[in-house]
């Protein structure tokens, strides 16, 4: 990928299981940006792991994840794979937005169940079938929220490459 002036951050949506962690992680250390898994940058600040901080509900981890956003967002330019449910609440997209390219990283539902771990995945509770109910009561989120969408039912080297497609047409 040529040099390019990145001077926003490149925020990564999608379904648990899509690849946003795979995909910022080697994206960022491409681009030479630092890097934000906000489920990572949470469990780091927390000194638990998703699952514990859920056991407290739901309600209770999308406010901790909602006060993380708006400390990573400040970290400009990054690159910052969010949780799977942050398009659940319109403040943090709205957060995101300002400073950011939204990319929805649309990987087949049918290949996510294949290789998930639900046993890190609190919301779908060692079931894996829970996977189409997320994908689809958030499917039109992620498409509103989004600037780009990257269907990816390759690999994550592909996916990276369109995403690099993106970042050039931007900057």
């Amino acid at each position: 990928m040529k040099n390019i002036n990145i001077n926003k951050n490149i925020v990564l949506i999608g379904t648990p299981g899509a690849g946003k962690s795979t995909i910022g992680d080697i994206l960022a250390k491409n681009i030479n940006l630092p890097f934000y898994d906000v489920d990572s940058y949470i469990e780091n600040k927390q000194g638990k792991s998703i699952n514990n901080i859920f056991e407290k509900g739901e309600e209770y981890f999308r406010n901790i994840e909602s006060e993380s956003i708006k400390e990573i967002i400040k970290k400009t330019p990054s690159v910052i794979a969010t949780g799977g449910g942050v398009v659940k609440i319109p403040e943090n997209m709205k957060v995101l937005k300002e400073n950011s390219i939204i990319i929805f990283i649309n990987r087949p539902v049918d290949n996510i169940a294949k290789d998930i771990d639900v046993s890190t995945r609190p919301l779908l509770a060692g079931n894996v079938s829970k996977i189409y109910e997320l994908y689809k009561e958030r499917y039109d989120l992620y498409k509103k929220y989004c600037d780009y969408e990257v269907f990816n039912n390759k690999d994550v080297n592909y996916a990276i490459n369109k995403i690099y497609d993106i970042l050039e047409v931007i900057f």
